[in-house]
């Protein structure tokens, strides 16, 4: 597995941006880019479950790890979801189950630096590449709309 890093500079409050992140309308909007339709089933309560799904059913689950209001959320994904229900780890998904994918926020002057890393298998790595830049642009447009 890899560790891919992107990096965008948001002119906009921590607050602000990690509520674009998290919150169930604007989480849609910017993680169209890596499916139509994404959304999550969670508490968003650290230590809590979460379900990353698609319109169609299927989707991962997760472990929200750590979460630091406005600075940190950190999921380790554990498991693959079909028919919006939780597969048993087969050998496929130990290539990938503990995998982690984490967001930061750290503020510098007027602007917030979003860092987002995420462990990908080979796989998938190309298609991080393409689409993450364009889900943390999306993050960067509806942040910094009306600040």
């Amino acid at each position: 597995m890899e560790t891919l890093e992107f990096q965008i500079r948001i002119k906009a409050s921590a607050e602000k941006i990690w509520s674009v992140l998290w919150e169930d309308e604007t989480y849609k909007k910017w993680t169209s880019a890596f499916c139509e339709g994404s959304h999550t089933i969670s508490d968003w309560n650290e230590g809590d479950k979460i379900h990353f799904m698609s319109p169609n059913g299927e989707g991962m689950y997760s472990i929200i790890e750590t979460k630091i209001p406005n600075e940190y959320m950190a999921f380790k994904h554990l498991g693959e979801i079909k028919d919006f229900k939780e597969l048993p780890i087969d050998e496929e998904t130990k290539k990938w189950s503990g995998a982690m994918e984490t967001y930061r926020l750290t503020p510098d002057d007027e602007f917030i630096d979003l860092v987002a890393q995420v462990d990908a298998v080979e796989k998938h790595i190309d298609y991080f590449k393409e689409v993450f830049p364009k889900g943390l642009e999306i993050v960067k447009e509806l942040s910094e709309a009306g600040e």
